[in-house]
């Protein structure tokens, strides 16, 4: 196997293919993507036999940025019969001696108004090429979430790369987008930017001593209060600093203080402060400065924040803005844990997600 592929929002492929050209050429791993615009997706080719795999291994998946999902291609059907799709899968697989065998399985196709079209018939083929699978001893019996995931991503009716991923280092959700449903009582659809970071970011298993009752957070840009919202709802105590006004619904919750101020002068008087959350439309680079000066200030222990991104340019200026910060941080002796991802529900942005691992004290 030679090819990697790689799900992106459309209009991103740029970006993406910048990105794991980078990383490839890192690992010694050589090859060159393939990309059209806007089709949602990138292709690695690698020029070794068997580099495929070992890129989806070797590569750290949580350091992608604008990659929502990885995996190896094994093969690629541009013609699969309407009365019969399931066969030629089921013969190239039992054909490929080095396809694992896999403990579930992803029908997909990739973000774009065009492929979504497809989903429809991708949940109605998953059940049966799964039992198929699984009469062929290609497929565990029964789901195995420390086993490889086959997918099979249909780009067009009939024209479909079949292949597989490592779970411990790709995404866990479907196309690689957590699905998440709007909140009727929140007061703007940012709201979903912080949940999918969460969701992202945080392992599950730690919500409950990272995103605990009782925390204070600050809000930098928080009008009308979408990223507030995510706090509150979780029983945080929220310091929300925006010259705009703040939704009623949150206020009246008495778990939010308004503080009318420019988020960049803003500091708290009580040094509690667990969250920092920040979504301001400023220069990414101004941005990614102030969030480093909390940290190495000991003012907040965690930030998750928004870059937003210049017309042209984009993977550039991730790159800078993203070493600066890191430089920051380790010039002030910060030991840390630092994420950036090109979520589902940003645009022109990225968010990027800090955990403080050092013990600093607020000063």
């Amino acid at each position: 196997m030679k090819q990697v592929m790689l799900y992106c929002r459309s209009g991103f492929e740029k970006e993406c293919a910048g990105e794991i050209q980078d990383k490839a050429n890192q690992l010694e791993i050589f090859g060159f993507p393939r990309i059209k615009k806007n089709q949602g997706y990138v292709f690695f080719e690698c020029y070794q036999e068997g580099d495929a795999d070992a890129l989806i291994k070797k590569i750290d998946f949580q350091a992608l940025i604008f990659a929502r999902q990885m995996f190896a291609v094994a093969a690629e059907f541009q013609d699969l019969p309407s009365d019969d799709r399931i066969s030629p899968i089921l013969m190239t697989l039992d054909s490929i001696d080095a396809f694992p065998t896999c403990g579930d399985i992803r029908i997909e196709t990739p973000d774009t108004n065009e492929a979504k079209e497809l989903l429809k018939f991708c949940r109605k083929f998953t059940v049966p090429l799964r039992q198929a699978m699984r009469g062929k001893g290609l497929l565990y019996k029964k789901e195995n979430a420390k086993k490889p995931v086959l997918h099979v991503c249909f780009v067009a009716p009939g024209h479909c790369f079949l292949g597989y991923s490592y779970p411990d280092n790709s995404s866990a959700f479907f196309m690689g987008i957590p699905r998440l449903k709007f909140p009727s009582d929140a007061p703007s659809r940012s709201t979903l930017k912080l949940e999918e970071a969460f969701h992202v970011f945080i392992p599950r298993d730690e919500w409950d001593t990272r995103l605990a009752a009782g925390m204070w957070a600050v809000d930098l840009g928080a009008c009308p209060g979408g990223w507030t919202y995510q706090l509150v709802k979780r029983s945080m105590f929220v310091h929300a600093i925006d010259n705009g006004m703040m939704a009623d619904s949150l206020m009246e919750t008495g778990q939010v203080k308004h503080h009318m101020e420019d988020g960049f002068k803003f500091e708290p008087q009580k040094k509690n402060i667990t969250w920092l959350v920040c979504d301001m439309i400023e220069k990414p680079s101004r941005v990614a400065q102030l969030m480093g000066e909390w940290i190495i200030r000991g003012l907040a222990k965690e930030a998750i924040f928004n870059l937003k991104l210049p017309m042209k340019g984009r993977y550039d200026e991730v790159l800078e803005d993203i070493e600066n910060l890191k430089y920051f941080l380790k010039e002030h002796e910060v030991k840390y844990r630092l994420q950036a991802k090109h979520l589902y529900h940003d645009r022109e942005e990225i968010t990027v997600h800090i955990q403080c691992l050092s013990n600093i004290s607020p000063r």
